[in-house]
Protein backbone atom coordinates (compact mmCIF):
# COMPACT_ATOMS: atom_id res chain seq x y z
CA UNK A 1 0.00 0.00 0.00
CA UNK A 2 1.30 3.43 -0.97
CA UNK A 3 -0.02 6.09 1.40
CA UNK A 4 0.13 9.52 -0.19
CA UNK A 5 -2.13 11.73 1.92
CA UNK A 6 -2.95 11.76 5.62
CA UNK A 7 -6.67 11.32 6.13
CA UNK A 8 -9.10 11.29 9.02
CA UNK A 9 -9.09 8.17 11.15
CA UNK A 10 -12.83 8.42 11.75
CA UNK A 11 -14.69 5.39 10.40
CA UNK A 12 -16.34 5.63 7.00
CA UNK A 13 -19.99 4.66 6.68
CA UNK A 14 -20.15 4.08 2.93
CA UNK A 15 -17.79 3.05 0.12
CA UNK A 16 -18.40 3.76 -3.54
CA UNK A 17 -16.65 1.47 -6.03
CA UNK A 18 -16.02 1.77 -9.71
CA UNK A 19 -16.63 -1.65 -11.28
CA UNK A 20 -14.61 -2.38 -14.43
CA UNK A 21 -10.92 -2.64 -13.64
CA UNK A 22 -11.67 -2.19 -9.95
CA UNK A 23 -13.82 -5.17 -8.99
CA UNK A 24 -14.30 -6.91 -12.36
CA UNK A 25 -11.80 -7.72 -15.10
CA UNK A 26 -14.44 -8.97 -17.56
CA UNK A 27 -13.85 -5.90 -19.71
CA UNK A 28 -10.07 -6.08 -19.52
CA UNK A 29 -8.68 -5.00 -22.88
CA UNK A 30 -11.50 -2.61 -23.82
CA UNK A 31 -8.85 -0.09 -24.87
CA UNK A 32 -7.65 -2.50 -27.56
CA UNK A 33 -11.19 -2.51 -28.97
CA UNK A 34 -11.76 1.23 -28.79
CA UNK A 35 -8.38 2.33 -30.18
CA UNK A 36 -8.66 0.55 -33.58
CA UNK A 37 -12.23 1.81 -34.01
CA UNK A 38 -11.20 5.39 -33.29
CA UNK A 39 -8.24 5.07 -35.64
CA UNK A 40 -10.44 3.69 -38.44
CA UNK A 41 -12.94 6.51 -38.04
CA UNK A 42 -10.34 9.29 -37.78
CA UNK A 43 -7.91 8.09 -40.46
CA UNK A 44 -8.61 10.36 -43.42
CA UNK A 45 -5.51 9.30 -45.32
CA UNK A 46 -3.89 12.68 -44.74
CA UNK A 47 -2.92 12.61 -41.06
CA UNK A 48 0.37 11.03 -39.99
CA UNK A 49 -0.64 7.56 -38.76
CA UNK A 50 1.84 7.50 -35.87
CA UNK A 51 0.61 10.87 -34.62
CA UNK A 52 -3.00 9.72 -34.96
CA UNK A 53 -2.31 6.53 -33.01
CA UNK A 54 -0.70 8.58 -30.22
CA UNK A 55 -3.60 11.04 -30.18
CA UNK A 56 -6.10 8.20 -29.81
CA UNK A 57 -4.04 6.43 -27.15
CA UNK A 58 -3.58 9.64 -25.15
CA UNK A 59 -7.29 10.41 -25.22
CA UNK A 60 -8.31 6.89 -24.17
CA UNK A 61 -5.88 7.03 -21.25
CA UNK A 62 -7.12 10.48 -20.25
CA UNK A 63 -10.81 9.54 -20.47
CA UNK A 64 -10.71 6.22 -18.62
CA UNK A 65 -13.69 6.02 -16.28
CA UNK A 66 -16.11 8.34 -18.05
CA UNK A 67 -19.25 7.17 -19.84
CA UNK A 68 -18.60 5.52 -23.16
CA UNK A 69 -20.97 7.92 -24.89
CA UNK A 70 -18.80 10.87 -23.89
CA UNK A 71 -15.82 9.18 -25.51
CA UNK A 72 -17.92 8.80 -28.67
CA UNK A 73 -18.80 12.47 -28.45
CA UNK A 74 -15.08 13.27 -28.52
CA UNK A 75 -14.69 11.01 -31.55
CA UNK A 76 -17.47 12.82 -33.40
CA UNK A 77 -15.90 16.16 -32.53
CA UNK A 78 -12.56 15.08 -33.97
CA UNK A 79 -14.25 13.97 -37.19
CA UNK A 80 -15.88 17.40 -37.45
CA UNK A 81 -12.51 19.09 -36.94
CA UNK A 82 -11.22 17.24 -39.99
CA UNK A 83 -13.99 18.78 -42.09
CA UNK A 84 -16.07 15.62 -42.38
CA UNK A 85 -19.57 14.81 -41.17
CA UNK A 86 -19.55 12.36 -38.26
CA UNK A 87 -21.99 9.54 -37.58
CA UNK A 88 -24.43 10.01 -34.72
CA UNK A 89 -22.60 9.47 -31.43
CA UNK A 90 -24.99 6.65 -30.51
CA UNK A 91 -24.07 4.87 -33.75
CA UNK A 92 -20.39 5.10 -32.82
CA UNK A 93 -21.26 3.64 -29.42
CA UNK A 94 -23.18 0.80 -31.07
CA UNK A 95 -20.19 0.01 -33.29
CA UNK A 96 -17.88 -0.07 -30.27
CA UNK A 97 -20.24 -2.15 -28.10
CA UNK A 98 -20.80 -4.68 -30.89
CA UNK A 99 -17.06 -5.32 -31.07
CA UNK A 100 -16.50 -5.31 -27.31
CA UNK A 101 -19.43 -7.56 -26.46
CA UNK A 102 -18.20 -10.36 -28.75
CA UNK A 103 -15.51 -11.24 -26.22
CA UNK A 104 -17.53 -10.38 -23.13
CA UNK A 105 -20.43 -12.61 -24.25
CA UNK A 106 -18.00 -15.50 -24.67
CA UNK A 107 -16.75 -15.00 -21.12
CA UNK A 108 -20.28 -14.77 -19.71
CA UNK A 109 -21.33 -17.92 -21.56
CA UNK A 110 -18.34 -19.78 -20.14
CA UNK A 111 -19.25 -18.60 -16.64
CA UNK A 112 -22.85 -19.70 -17.08
CA UNK A 113 -21.73 -23.12 -18.35
CA UNK A 114 -19.27 -23.58 -15.50
CA UNK A 115 -16.32 -23.65 -17.87
CA UNK A 116 -14.73 -20.76 -16.00
CA UNK A 117 -14.95 -19.59 -12.40
CA UNK A 118 -16.01 -16.08 -11.31
CA UNK A 119 -12.71 -15.59 -9.48
CA UNK A 120 -10.99 -15.68 -12.89
CA UNK A 121 -12.53 -12.25 -13.51
CA UNK A 122 -12.38 -10.65 -10.06
CA UNK A 123 -9.55 -8.57 -8.62
CA UNK A 124 -7.54 -10.47 -6.04
CA UNK A 125 -9.04 -10.11 -2.58
CA UNK A 126 -12.16 -8.31 -3.83
CA UNK A 127 -14.73 -10.69 -2.34
CA UNK A 128 -12.91 -10.87 0.99
CA UNK A 129 -12.70 -7.08 1.23
CA UNK A 130 -16.35 -6.57 0.24
CA UNK A 131 -17.38 -9.22 2.77
CA UNK A 132 -15.39 -7.49 5.51
CA UNK A 133 -17.13 -4.20 4.73
CA UNK A 134 -20.55 -5.84 4.87
CA UNK A 135 -19.73 -7.51 8.19
CA UNK A 136 -18.96 -4.07 9.62
CA UNK A 137 -22.26 -2.62 8.44
CA UNK A 138 -20.75 -0.44 5.73
CA UNK A 139 -23.01 0.56 2.85
CA UNK A 140 -21.44 -0.40 -0.48
CA UNK A 141 -22.31 1.23 -3.80
CA UNK A 142 -21.18 0.87 -7.40
CA UNK A 143 -21.10 3.67 -9.98
CA UNK A 144 -19.91 2.71 -13.44
CA UNK A 145 -19.50 4.27 -16.87
CA UNK A 146 -20.71 0.97 -18.37
CA UNK A 147 -24.38 0.80 -19.39
CA UNK A 148 -26.61 0.18 -16.38
CA UNK A 149 -28.12 -3.17 -17.51
CA UNK A 150 -24.70 -4.53 -18.45
CA UNK A 151 -22.92 -3.70 -15.20
CA UNK A 152 -25.77 -5.23 -13.17
CA UNK A 153 -25.77 -8.36 -15.33
CA UNK A 154 -22.00 -8.75 -15.05
CA UNK A 155 -22.07 -8.26 -11.28
CA UNK A 156 -24.70 -11.00 -11.05
CA UNK A 157 -22.74 -13.40 -13.27
CA UNK A 158 -19.63 -12.83 -11.14
CA UNK A 159 -21.59 -13.56 -7.95
CA UNK A 160 -20.90 -10.20 -6.30
CA UNK A 161 -24.22 -8.42 -6.80
CA UNK A 162 -25.43 -9.15 -3.26
CA UNK A 163 -22.51 -7.28 -1.73
CA UNK A 164 -23.82 -3.99 -3.09
CA UNK A 165 -26.61 -1.86 -1.68
CA UNK A 166 -26.96 -0.19 -5.08
CA UNK A 167 -25.43 -0.49 -8.52
CA UNK A 168 -25.70 2.45 -10.87
CA UNK A 169 -24.38 2.29 -14.41
CA UNK A 170 -24.58 4.78 -17.23
CA UNK A 171 -28.23 5.61 -18.06
CA UNK A 172 -29.25 4.32 -21.48
CA UNK A 173 -29.36 7.03 -24.16
CA UNK A 174 -28.22 9.72 -21.71
CA UNK A 175 -24.95 11.59 -21.35
CA UNK A 176 -25.24 12.24 -17.60
CA UNK A 177 -22.44 11.03 -15.31
CA UNK A 178 -23.58 8.22 -13.04
CA UNK A 179 -20.51 8.55 -10.80
CA UNK A 180 -21.02 12.24 -10.14
CA UNK A 181 -24.75 11.69 -9.61
CA UNK A 182 -24.25 8.90 -7.08
CA UNK A 183 -21.63 10.81 -5.07
CA UNK A 184 -23.82 13.91 -5.04
CA UNK A 185 -26.86 11.92 -3.92
CA UNK A 186 -24.98 10.10 -1.15
CA UNK A 187 -23.74 13.39 0.27
CA UNK A 188 -26.86 15.49 -0.23
CA UNK A 189 -29.61 12.93 0.34
CA UNK A 190 -27.90 9.95 1.97
CA UNK A 191 -26.88 11.87 5.05
CA UNK A 192 -23.16 11.14 4.68
CA UNK A 193 -20.49 13.79 5.15
CA UNK A 194 -17.52 13.75 2.80
CA UNK A 195 -15.37 12.28 5.56
CA UNK A 196 -17.80 9.36 5.95
CA UNK A 197 -17.50 8.34 2.30
CA UNK A 198 -14.67 6.55 0.53
CA UNK A 199 -14.31 6.24 -3.24
CA UNK A 200 -12.36 3.37 -4.80
CA UNK A 201 -11.47 3.10 -8.47
CA UNK A 202 -8.81 2.63 -11.13
CA UNK A 203 -9.64 5.79 -13.09
CA UNK A 204 -8.93 9.42 -12.38
CA UNK A 205 -12.59 10.37 -12.94
CA UNK A 206 -13.98 8.78 -9.78
CA UNK A 207 -10.90 9.73 -7.75
CA UNK A 208 -11.17 13.38 -8.78
CA UNK A 209 -14.91 13.42 -8.06
CA UNK A 210 -14.32 11.91 -4.63
CA UNK A 211 -11.52 14.33 -3.79
CA UNK A 212 -13.66 17.29 -4.80
CA UNK A 213 -16.28 16.25 -2.23
CA UNK A 214 -13.85 15.53 0.61
CA UNK A 215 -14.13 11.73 0.41
CA UNK A 216 -11.25 9.39 1.15
CA UNK A 217 -9.92 7.93 -2.09
CA UNK A 218 -8.42 4.53 -2.85
CA UNK A 219 -6.64 4.44 -6.18
CA UNK A 220 -6.59 0.89 -7.52
CA UNK A 221 -3.65 0.70 -9.92
CA UNK A 222 -4.80 -2.74 -10.99
CA UNK A 223 -2.93 -5.04 -13.33
CA UNK A 224 -6.11 -6.42 -14.85
CA UNK A 225 -4.53 -9.28 -16.79
CA UNK A 226 -2.88 -10.69 -13.68
CA UNK A 227 -5.75 -9.56 -11.38
CA UNK A 228 -3.15 -8.48 -8.83
CA UNK A 229 -0.18 -6.18 -8.49
CA UNK A 230 0.41 -2.61 -9.66
CA UNK A 231 0.13 -1.31 -13.20
CA UNK A 232 2.55 1.61 -13.45
CA UNK A 233 0.54 3.45 -16.10
CA UNK A 234 -2.52 3.42 -13.86
CA UNK A 235 -0.39 4.37 -10.86
CA UNK A 236 0.85 7.49 -12.65
CA UNK A 237 -2.73 8.36 -13.59
CA UNK A 238 -3.92 7.96 -10.00
CA UNK A 239 -1.04 10.00 -8.61
CA UNK A 240 -2.02 12.79 -11.00
CA UNK A 241 -5.58 12.54 -9.61
CA UNK A 242 -4.13 12.83 -6.06
CA UNK A 243 -5.48 9.52 -4.73
CA UNK A 244 -4.97 9.27 -0.96
CA UNK A 245 -3.63 5.73 -1.18
CA UNK A 246 -2.67 3.47 -4.06
CA UNK A 247 -2.90 -0.32 -4.10
CA UNK A 248 -2.78 -2.92 -6.85
CA UNK A 249 -5.53 -5.17 -5.48
CA UNK A 250 -7.49 -5.88 -2.30
CA UNK A 251 -5.20 -8.44 -0.69
CA UNK A 252 -4.01 -5.96 1.94
CA UNK A 253 -7.43 -6.17 3.55
CA UNK A 254 -6.47 -5.21 7.10
CA UNK A 255 -4.47 -2.19 5.94
CA UNK A 256 -7.37 -1.04 3.77
CA UNK A 257 -9.82 -1.40 6.65
CA UNK A 258 -7.47 0.60 8.87
CA UNK A 259 -7.30 3.35 6.24
CA UNK A 260 -11.09 3.48 6.33
CA UNK A 261 -11.05 3.76 10.12
CA UNK A 262 -12.59 0.30 10.55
Amino acid sequence: MEIRNDTSKNPVKAVLFDFDGTVSTLRCGWEKVMAPLFFEVLDDGKTDKALLEKKVADYIDESTGIQTILQMKWLAGEVEKSGRTPEDIWEYKRMYNDRLMLEIKRKLENLAAGKELPENYLMAGACEFLSALKERGIKIFVASGTDDPDVKNEAAKLGVIDFFDEIKGAPLHEESCSKEAVIKRLLEEGGYSGDELAVCGDGKVEIALGKAKGARTIGLASNERERCGVDETKRARLIAADADIIVGDFTEKQELLKFLGL
